[in-house]
């Protein structure tokens, strides 16, 4: 009898914890998937029988025809965005109720992971971001461009100097080097070539933190996701203690070598020094960097006269910029190496432009003259329709909320404080009904004729509205840059490694196709 009087309450606890969570939007008359008690729909990753990327993709593509759906993280009942005009209206027209992402680390667990402009929320993240936004400006960004190039040219060099016939390598792993050497040198101020030097600190970190393929790690990252309270109190972040430290220390170094020796050094942390002193130095010639570039819009944060930037809250930003740029740009560049390798004619008009532009400057490349390549940014802006960054953002309701019925078949929905929105990019690039035939790499979807046909925030690889992605304008510098030297010199090419078509892995949490991405570096003669 006891047994069964201690069984009752619990599994009356397992029901309001696990179970009645389950029913949230069918209770609200929307449609929602059918998930499994306490995982929700991430079993498909948990269990590894969908990639993040694929299971985005099914999830967007569950109910065709409404405008919104319900999908569950866990036990968190999250609204997956699917209809453009009501993405504009969340993400713009009533940005003031959806201004913040979906916490994971709290600050006084882990306060520099807490504290980079993407995780900031409120007040704090429209000062930061107002102060930061001068930053990124095309102006600014033009300012890096020779940082840039030096570290393409450099990358380069380092497979001519091999002189082999054909070089087969593994793309994410190298243009993750590339891109670990073009943010310890933008954002650190510190030289690092880690296709010559493999093992150095910066690389190995930058390995450590993107991985997640040991069981450790997952259980890590769902107990946040799961129980967050709980992690709290244990302490638990998503990251290892050593890890902030070395970007806390790393920033704070720098940052005392300048001041006491007088450094000046065009990189973003002596932006970050300047917006710290309310400098803002605007130049009205910059090019802009390409289709793709996020717009920028007016915040009502305090800005430049936001002075209180310590050290920390510069790591913090350091920090951010080094994992967007170490992870998500190196897998959109390996992606778009293997598309420009199993589309030859697409490669081979791009390099015709590439040396076009090449020889009219005398063997060398300017920003302008770079940002100028029509076909290039055709090629970019394709690469990131197709394999977006990030295949999905969110926003958290800071206000209570009604999306309004359009449909018949509609209610008016109400949201509460706290309740997630889902932007699944990776489903609004692979639908048909915005971009024909879409798993065709197809540059010429962004030729003047064709881009005005783009329904409107149907292509946001850096995300929509006022929470877009800041650095929009360093990733795309850095794409171009990047391309524009290795196809100078190389012709990319499949190999006997080279998987066609791609599987992507269902182990990893990022998008990774499945035994990496092995392609051969062939020299040209074009030059």
């Amino acid at each position: 009898m006891l047994w069964l009087i201690l069984l009752i309450p619990l599994a009356v606890l397992m029901w309001f914890l696990f179970l009645k969570p389950m029913n949230h939007f069918t209770r609200m008359g929307v449609k929602q998937s059918t998930p499994w008690p306490i995982v929700g729909d991430l079993w498909t990753n948990i269990f590894w029988q969908m990639s993040l990327l694929e299971s985005i993709e099914f999830s967007y593509n569950m109910f065709p025809g409404v405008r919104y759906s319900g999908f569950y993280q866990f036990s968190i009942p999250t609204l997956i965005i699917k209809d453009p005009e009501l993405l504009k209206q969340l993400t713009i027209r009533d940005f003031d109720h959806f201004t913040d992402h979906r916490a994971l680390i709290d600050a006084d667990v882990d306060p520099l992971w807490a504290g980079h402009l993407f995780a900031l929320t409120g007040r704090k993240w429209k000062d930061m971001r107002a102060t930061l936004s001068g930053s990124f400006s095309s102006s600014k960004i033009k300012n890096l461009f020779n940082l840039m190039n030096g570290a393409a040219e450099n990358f380069v060099t380092f497979f001519l100097n091999k002189n082999e016939k054909l070089i087969e390598v593994e793309m994410r792993d190298t243009f993750s080097r590339f891109a670990n050497d073009i943010i310890a040198t933008t954002a650190f101020g510190i030289e690092v070539d880690s296709l010559k030097s493999p093992n150095n600190p910066f690389h190995l970190l930058g390995k450590r933190i993107t991985d997640y393929s040991s069981l450790v790690k997952r259980l890590r990252f769902f107990a946040i996701l799961i129980m967050p309270k709980l992690t709290k109190l244990l302490n638990i972040g998503l990251f290892e203690k050593e890890l902030s430290s070395f970007f806390y220390k790393t920033v704070k170094e720098t940052i005392q070598a300048r001041e006491e020796q007088g450094i000046v050094r065009q990189d973003m942390l002596n932006v970050l020094l300047e917006a710290r002193k309310g400098i803002q130095h605007e130049y009205s010639d910059a090019i802009e960097t390409g289709f793709a570039t996020v717009k920028e819009y007016t915040h009502s944060g305090k800005g430049p006269q936001f002075a209180n930037l310590t050290d920390a809250d510069l790591a913090a930003q350091a920090m951010v910029f080094y994992l967007a740029g170490f992870d998500t740009i190196s897998n959109a560049m390996s992606f778009g190496s293997y598309e420009l390798a199993i589309n030859k004619e697409i490669q081979n008009k791009l390099r015709s432009e590439i040396v076009e532009t090449h020889k009219l400057n005398d063997g060398k490349i300017t920003y302008d003259s770079l940002l100028k390549m029509q076909y290039m940014d055709k090629v970019i802006s394709e690469i990131l329709r197709k394999w977006p960054p990030a295949g999905i953002s969110d926003r958290v309701a800071t206000k209570p909320y009604t999306i309004e019925p359009v449909n018949a078949d509609e209610k008016p929905l109400n949201l509460k404080i706290g309740d997630v929105v889902w932007i699944p990019i990776f489903g609004f690039h692979r639908d048909p009904k915005n971009f024909e035939n879409p798993t065709k790499f197809d540059p010429e979807r962004f030729s003047d004729e064709n881009k005005s046909n783009i329904k409107p925030y149907t292509y946001v690889p850096f995300g929509a509205g006022p929470r877009n992605c800041i650095g929009s304008r360093f990733a795309l510098l850095e794409m171009k840059a990047l391309f524009y030297h290795l196809l100078l010199n190389f012709e990319i090419e499949p190999t006997k490694s080279t998987r066609v078509p791609l599987k992507l892995s269902a182990k990893s949490i990022t998008p990774s196709p499945e035994g990496g991405i092995w392609l051969g570096l062939k020299r040209t003669t074009s030059t």
